[in-house]
């Protein structure tokens, strides 16, 4: 069994930054992949930005986001943090955390088997 618990949310102005983090407890942390999703108010849960497990790990981003969000892992402290540069106010979210077991990375919110409670980011324009 494995807890995701998200942080670092909170208000930011458009082209301003966050940092989210997420914690995980349980084993094997380093073998599982890691992602983020959103969802915004009336809108599905969409993808982010995922990374799969291992020391040459890949990184995947959602269009939207490409070259503004950086993804990267800590499996010494068991945290897979959100780095968000140049915000916008579409990037106005509820986000969430989440743990692949069989290290997949994938896209769609089906792969992942554990999620966190989610960490509200909010951009004003």
């Amino acid at each position: 069994q494995v807890q995701l618990v998200e942080s670092g949310g909170g208000l930011a102005q458009a082209g301003g930054s966050l940092r989210l983090s997420c914690a995980a407890s349980g084993r094997s942390f380093s073998s599982y992949a890691m992602g983020w999703f959103r969802q915004a108010p009336g809108k599905e849960r969409e993808f982010v930005a995922s990374l799969s497990w291992g020391s040459d790990a890949i990184t995947y981003y959602a269009d939207s986001v490409k070259g503004r969000f950086t993804i990267s892992r800590d499996n010494a402290k068991n945290t897979v943090s959100l780095q968000m540069n140049s915000l916008k106010p579409e990037d106005t979210a509820v986000y969430y955390c989440a743990a692949d077991y069989l290290g997949r990375a994938g896209r769609s919110s089906s792969y992942y088997n554990y999620w966190g409670q989610g960490t509200q980011v909010t951009v004003s324009s």
